[in-house]
């Protein structure tokens, strides 16, 4: 039960926040690649394809249908290795977390670039909004790494998932 509702507020959160982007020069920023990253490296990689993948494609679905296939795919790829790299990829949860972000950001910006060039039949407008991919990727694995290590979110988590409390 505790599972399933910690994974229906992450995914509500990137529901919010993918609804909505912060504007930029040229185009925006969205924001919910934070609580994607955060997610992943808690979550096992079920829940974290929920959150990432699922999150993203209802996010779309309800405010810009035409890429929500892409964000299903993308983001929950991206969601799952980061968890996989964090939870088992070394003994050192910190490392796999940061090498997980890195292949998530890697995933994210070549999933959208390429989803893009595909929805939308043009190169050009992939290439056009690939600056802002990589900016939300970075904004995304920088943020989920200080919110769950320096932040300490994940000793609270793992101190809540053995005891029930915090």
């Amino acid at each position: 039960m505790r599972w399933l509702t910690v994974t229906a507020v992450f995914m509500a959160m990137n529901i919010a926040l993918s609804s909505f982007g912060m504007p930029v020069p040229g185009g925006h920023l969205y924001l919910n690649d934070i609580v994607i990253c955060t997610a992943a490296i808690l979550l096992d990689p079920v829940g974290a394809f929920a959150v990432g993948g699922l999150g993203a494609f209802l996010g779309d679905m309800f405010f810009y249908p035409a890429p929500m296939f892409v964000s299903l795919v993308t983001h929950g790829l991206q969601a799952a290795v980061i968890s996989l790299c964090a939870h088992s990829l070394s003994k050192n949860r910190f490392g796999g977390a940061v090498l997980g972000v890195t292949l998530g950001a890697v995933i994210m910006v070549v999933g959208y670039s390429l989803g893009r060039a595909f929805v939308y039949s043009t190169p050009e407008y992939a290439i056009l909004k690939l600056p802002f991919q990589i900016l939300q990727a970075v904004v995304g694995a920088v943020c989920g790494i200080v919110i769950c290590f320096p932040c300490r979110l994940t000793k609270t988590w793992d101190q809540w998932c053995q005891t029930g409390s915090v």
